[in-house]
């Protein structure tokens, strides 16, 4: 598969599952604000693993992503209705904490450069 399709699907499914997630899951679990931030798809389409940021407190964030991968199966069908693919590839939800990595990185540089500001 060439690097132009499989980006292409990668971003297809990523934006398929968002929607889904916003508008099709009615799972109470779901209180924390989720993403998808990326979606890789293997070469033979048999697997796909998708990135999901979440937003909240820890209790929060571990509910929802619980409730993400118990209604996975569901999401994979509907994602058979939307996309026009041979076989639809076997959803494996992980958590992305790059966002947080960044905030706290952020934060960092910030303390450096207050700390530089008040030696000089």
């Amino acid at each position: 598969m060439s690097k132009y399709r499989s980006g292409r699907i990668n971003e297809e499914m990523k934006k398929e599952i968002s929607n889904i997630i916003r508008s099709d899951i009615k799972d109470p679990r779901f209180t924390a604000m989720t993403s998808v931030t990326k979606v890789e798809v293997t070469r033979d389409l048999s697997y796909a693993k998708v990135y999901v940021s979440l937003y909240g407190n820890n209790k929060s964030k571990e509910e929802t992503l619980e409730a993400l991968k118990n209604s996975s199966g569901f999401i994979r069908r509907e994602l058979g209705h939307r996309i026009r693919l041979r076989n639809i590839p076997e959803l494996i939800i992980e958590l992305d904490n790059t966002i947080e990595q960044g905030m706290h990185i952020d934060e960092l540089l910030r303390k450096i450069k207050e700390h530089e500001n008040n030696d000089n």
